[in-house]
């Protein structure tokens, strides 16, 4: 019998299900699960919904708690979930973690672990118990029927679990990774029906579920024009607990040890110094003195490179949370002034910050946007085949000596192209524009990569001009307004 998803649980039937079938599977033998992504993507959500639904057991991990007071706890949580009286009490993990296989008792539950990087870091050794314990021919293991779920935000601990020479490898029948909401999922989350004021929006936030339940409480702009009001009041406001959300983001992180230089690559990142280089001179440094830290922020889901869709040596990196590049835009800059409030100075900041907003978060979270569009909501018919990958890339005109940034380079599964696009979240796009897609495509095709069609993403519309040659064009020439890259493919 299906696990009922809980009536308050938004989206994340995928998810829900993935779990709902780990817990429900009857063959004999404990199991173990691993579960991941980042913070306040709602993991305890799930986590407590599937414990609630089926009986079994739950436990929080507190951050760096000494070894011994970490067993103490959940000896008395044992005790707590199978109606014992006082506490258990463990001398070592060998013993805590056969008592936890054992609480499930004669019956397939769930007995999860939720921030188990904590457990870990103070009692290394407890991967390789877990290992024993999970065995194929472990007593343990064997007698029980307890699908051990191990969950964490830091996802570089996690994801090693499970890598390479790591005690757990090959031990898991269930690897889950809860994402962010997608652009249209948020703008459904936060209950936006208005196309421009829902990427507003998602361009501050991102898709990031605690920010409106927990952190908001539900405030939400009511249109365009209250988008400023409710920046300045819940966002670059002091007394919001999204003003230091992304110092605490990287504060929880353990792998993030030097935070003022991770801090640095990230503004450097949202300034528009998204190469390694461009990044190295930013902050003056060798390139290869940040190779370490970017490798740490790409491990912690903070950046990610994107490969040139033309150029295989070259990659840009771009940052996965907006609100990151937000706070490194706009925020960072500004902190000490924002933090000492003074009647109408938080409004003259945003007032003089609207167009780096626009430039250097707007555009490029937008620009992404649009790739998630190509990838996952374009229909075959659009780019004329499946798209199953969208990047960014730059087409060199060696003749010329000049290149043409292309913000949406559309490819199948056999790496044919498919179309190449241009996305520009604050102007109207004309002619210019679509001829220097013109150009692009004309380069690409002397090298036999032809695109099939030319796209245009605006979220200020388009010219009538540029709107009739599409007309005209027999679905060469696609036109992408706000309301198709929320509701049409």
């Amino acid at each position: 019998m299906a696990v009922p998803r809980p009536s308050d649980m938004f989206d994340r039937e995928w998810e829900w299900s993935q779990l709902a079938g780990f817990v429900e599977d009857q063959q004999p033998g404990a199991t173990l699960g691993i579960m991941s992504g980042r913070r306040r993507q709602g993991k305890t959500f799930l986590l407590e919904g599937i414990a609630e639904a089926t009986g079994g057991f739950y436990f929080v991990a507190t951050d760096e708690l000494p070894a011994a007071e970490a067993l103490h706890q959940l000896g008395v949580a044992i005790a707590a979930h199978r109606a014992l009286p006082g506490a258990l009490q463990f001398r070592d993990w060998e013993e805590a973690v056969a008592a936890l296989l054992a609480s499930s008792g004669d019956h397939a539950a769930p007995v999860i672990l939720d921030e188990f990087p904590y457990l870990a870091r103070r009692s290394p050794e407890l991967p390789s118990v877990i290992q024993k314990a999970l065995s194929p021919r472990s007593p343990s293991r064997r007698a029980s029927k307890a699908r051990l779920l191990l969950c964490g935000s830091s996802i570089s601990f996690m994801g090693n679990l499970l890598a390479g020479g790591a005690p757990l490898r090959g031990r898991a029948a269930l690897e889950l990774v809860v994402p962010t909401f997608n652009f249209r999922q948020a703008a459904e989350f936060w209950q936006l029906t208005d196309h421009q004021l829902a990427a507003m929006v998602y361009c501050v936030v991102g898709g990031t579920p605690a920010y409106r339940t927990e952190y908001l409480r539900g405030a939400t702009p009511s249109s365009v024009k209250a988008f400023d009001r409710w920046v300045v009041e819940h966002v670059l406001s002091p007394a919001s607990p999204l003003f230091r959300e992304v110092r605490a983001l990287l504060a929880e992180d353990p792998a993030l040890r030097d935070t003022g230089l991770y801090q640095t690559v990230l503004a450097a990142v949202a300034e528009g110094n998204a190469t390694r280089g461009g990044i190295a001179n930013r902050i003056e440094r060798k390139a290869g003195d940040i190779s370490h830290h970017l490798t740490v922020l790409e491990d912690a889901g903070l950046l990610v490179p994107e490969a040139d869709a033309f150029r295989r040596n070259r990659s840009q990196y771009r940052i996965t949370e907006p609100l990151v590049r937000f706070y490194h835009a706009i925020v960072r800059p500004h902190w000490t002034q924002l933090e000492r409030v003074r009647p109408g100075r938080t409004e003259r900041i945003w007032r003089g910050q609207r167009d780096t907003f626009r430039s250097q978060v707007a555009g490029p979270v937008f620009e992404h946007m649009c790739r998630i569009w190509t990838e996952d909501f374009a229909d075959e018919e659009t780019f004329g085949g499946y798209v199953t990958r969208a990047r960014p890339g730059v087409v060199y005109d060696e003749i010329e000596r000049t290149s043409y940034e292309v913000d949406v380079a559309a490819t199948d599964a056999d790496g044919r192209l498919l179309a190449i696009g241009e996305a520009k979240w604050n102007e109207r796009i004309g002619p210019g524009h679509l001829a220097r897609l013109e150009r692009a495509a004309a380069l690409l095709a002397k090298r036999d990569q032809a695109p099939r069609a030319l796209v245009a993403f605006s979220g200020k519309g388009f010219a009538p001009s540029l709107e009739e040659s599409a007309r005209a064009s027999g679905g060469r020439i696609q036109l992408v307004d706000l309301r198709r890259l929320y509701e049409g493919s």
